[in-house]
């Protein structure tokens, strides 16, 4: 499995056909997630690309970081590992058990 890359710093109006294009001239897309807000169903300005090989995802951070993408300079890098987020919500201080 390749690396899986994040695309951020994206002009709302940026498309997955778009950075299809883009991230196809280093290689194959394996997938491709432009994230969008799940209302209004428009972009939030970060994507993330997995390219087959590590190879092709090296040259597209070489290649794709600090280019211009419809007149801003988008950041390309490996993704982090996603973080396992508290789903309860709220301030966990005001979420304790009462003691009386």
């Amino acid at each position: 499995m390749a690396k899986r890359l994040f695309v951020g710093n994206l002009t709302y109006s940026v498309t997955g056909a778009q950075l299809e294009e883009l991230f196809s001239q280093v290689g194959k897309i394996t997938s491709l997630n432009l994230i969008t807000d799940k209302f209004s169903g428009q972009s939030k300005g970060f994507a993330f690309v997995e390219l087959t090989t590590d190879a092709e995802a090296d040259e597209a951070i070489k290649k794709f970081n600090n280019f211009e993408l419809d007149g801003r300079k988008i950041v390309v890098n490996e993704a982090r590992p996603q973080e396992n987020r508290d789903r309860s919500g709220g301030d966990r201080r005001y979420n304790k058990p009462r003691s009386w």
